[in-house]
């Protein structure tokens, strides 16, 4: 069985809810499809879709190898690339979905050098701090902070995203250093919309510890809260990659260093791997050598 194309069938499949509808997008009859999946199924050990009449639907297995699907079929075709086309120079226009905190922080410096390198690309940054449809929006990268992905598009793990608890030295001074997580509950700490609301959880000594906590200023995005912090409003749990300039200069001060939240992976998200711009799979290439396993914003602050 040629095991790259059984992939295929069965990514297309899903993404186009039938069977017949594969088997015309990819000039294949729909016998030939069946074979496909069934094949897939054989290799893999287990059913990846319930078949009916009217919908398919994936079983908990096909849940866990659609996703993977997506990553061998991408690297096929970055390989196929990379041997093609060596030379050919990205030029064209890309369109980015990215936060406000991660793009001021970190995300700007990067885009400036890529159009450097690359003068004839073109990049449209779409700074928003919400989860956009990529197809609607015509977006054709997101830049994606979670552990929890749409499992129907296609994401390349740029790097690790930590956070840390810190606050100006004037809060604590006025208000005592929290010695353990659970003194979080009787400061003023600085809240996220969206992430940690009013729980934050951490690992302490491998023990998992969720501490409800409040305060008297919550935003939708992390800069804001970063400002609030260096004005002296409370504690807030930042994201590292914007944090760590203050924490290096002593503006903002790291608590509890022993207490470690949840780590998140920084995700490249975009929509198929399917006939891929030479500019996306570029700037695809680009930020991962960009953002590395262990980022430099996570070194050199105390």
């Amino acid at each position: 069985m040629d095991r790259l194309n059984a992939m295929r069938v069965f990514v297309t499949v899903v993404d186009l809810g039938s069977q017949s509808a594969a088997a015309d997008q990819l000039q294949l009859s729909r016998p030939v499809v069946s074979r496909y999946l069934a094949a897939l199924e054989d290799w893999v050990g287990a059913r990846l879709m319930q078949r009916t009449t009217r919908k398919l639907s994936l079983t908990a297995a096909g849940q866990q190898t659609l996703p993977r699907c997506r990553q061998l079929l991408e690297l096929a075709g970055e390989l196929e690339t990379a041997v093609r086309q060596p030379d050919d120079a990205p030029r064209g226009e890309l369109r980015i979905s990215v936060s406000t905190s991660f793009a001021q922080a970190q995300l700007v410096a990067a885009i400036a050098d890529y159009v450097q390198r690359y003068p004839g690309v073109k990049v449209d940054l779409q700074v928003l701090d919400r989860t956009v449809n990529l197809v609607d929006e015509r977006i054709d990268l997101a830049i994606r902070t979670s552990n929890d992905l749409d499992p129907n598009l296609i994401a390349r793990r740029l790097t690790v995203c930590r956070s840390v608890v810190c606050a100006s030295p004037a809060y604590l001074r006025q208000h005592g250093t929290p010695q353990r997580v659970e003194d979080l509950s009787r400061h003023n700490c600085l809240t996220h919309a969206y992430f940690g609301h009013d729980l934050w959880q951490f690992d302490v000594q491998g023990q998992q510890i969720a501490v409800p906590v409040a305060g008297n200023i919550t935003a939708n995005e992390a800069m804001t809260l970063q400002t609030a912090t260096l004005a002296n409003a409370g504690i807030a749990m930042l994201p590292s990659y914007l944090a760590a300039a203050a924490l290096r200069s002593g503006e903002l001060v790291r608590v509890l260093p022993e207490a470690q939240p949840q780590a998140l992976s920084l995700n490249a998200v975009y929509t198929s791997r399917k006939h891929m711009p030479a500019t996306l799979r570029s700037m695809l290439d680009f930020l991962s050598q960009r953002f590395q396993a262990e980022p430099e914003w996570d070194q050199g602050w105390p």
